[in-house]
């Protein structure tokens, strides 16, 4: 068993490592690997939902997230209760299980074979995703169903915003959720990018490194996923300075932020 864990615990916090122990006791030969996404950023979270599981990796894999921003209601709540637990087998048989908050099951939405409420407590726990929330996977990924409630419908869940900020990855490349399709450019043509206070010229790539030392790029990036029957997939935009770090000259801009093209 493969299980990646996606949360918003913090790079090293020792809260992931609890939840492998949880993990663990019900997969001991289970290789867990962590994946932390910064604090309640949920679109970050369903981002990488989608790209780690609808791309090619092991057969039995199950993608355990958490990312509860406890948003889903203003007033006080009553024995730390939360969003609620789903289920998703994706169209190509990976299982996802975790809490559906904001933007966390909008990437997949339209990739899935089943999508489905887990009947376990929304309380309990201060730390759901230990206390609570192991035992229900664990027990679908063994293939026992008896937790699955009403399903979910696809316009339960938000659309992915088509122009936000994704991800920054170690290099400072800004990966957008602009979906590459979507933009009817020449490469090699003149633009300008803002994002928050910061406007800078860009030139438009077919291939990020098309582009002269210190020229950001605005091209197609290493991440998307297989669309259907498409032998074209889905590739999403991204902002890459060669030489230097597109992240530091929109002056560290943060995830969910608005990316605006101007021509």
């Amino acid at each position: 068993m493969f299980i990646c864990v996606i949360a918003d615990y913090g790079t090293g916090d020792p809260a992931f490592t609890e939840v492998t122990q949880r993990l663990l006791f019900a997969f001991p030969h289970a290789q867990i690997h962590l994946l932390s996404v910064p604090p309640f950023s949920t679109l970050a979270t369903g981002f990488w939902i989608a790209q780690l599981g609808l791309n090619p990796g092991p057969s039995d894999r199950l993608i355990y997230h958490n990312c509860a921003p406890r948003q889903d209601d203003p007033q006080a709540r009553r024995d730390n209760e939360g969003e609620g637990l789903t289920y998703a087998l994706l169209s190509n048989g990976v299982k996802v299980v975790g809490v559906f908050a904001g933007y966390t099951l909008s990437f997949i939405k339209d990739h899935t074979e089943e999508l489905r409420v887990v009947n376990v407590s929304r309380g309990g726990s201060q730390f759901r995703s230990r206390d609570v929330f192991p035992a229900a996977a664990a027990a679908i990924a063994r293939e026992d169903f008896s937790l699955l409630g009403d399903n979910l419908k696809s316009e339960q869940i938000p659309d992915v915003p088509p122009d936000r900020i994704a991800w920054i990855d170690g290099y400072g490349n800004i990966k957008t959720t602009i979906a590459a399709h979507t933009v009817n450019l020449q490469p090699q043509t003149k633009i300008a990018i803002r994002i928050g206070d910061v406007v800078s010229d860009a030139v438009y790539s077919d291939g990020s490194f098309k582009v002269p030392e210190g020229t950001l790029a605005f091209a197609p990036g290493s991440s998307g996923w297989s669309v259907g029957d498409s032998t074209q997939p889905l590739r999403f935009l991204e902002l890459f300075l060669r030489g230097g770090s597109a992240w530091e000259r929109f002056a560290r801009p943060r995830v969910n932020q608005q990316v605006t093209q101007i021509v």
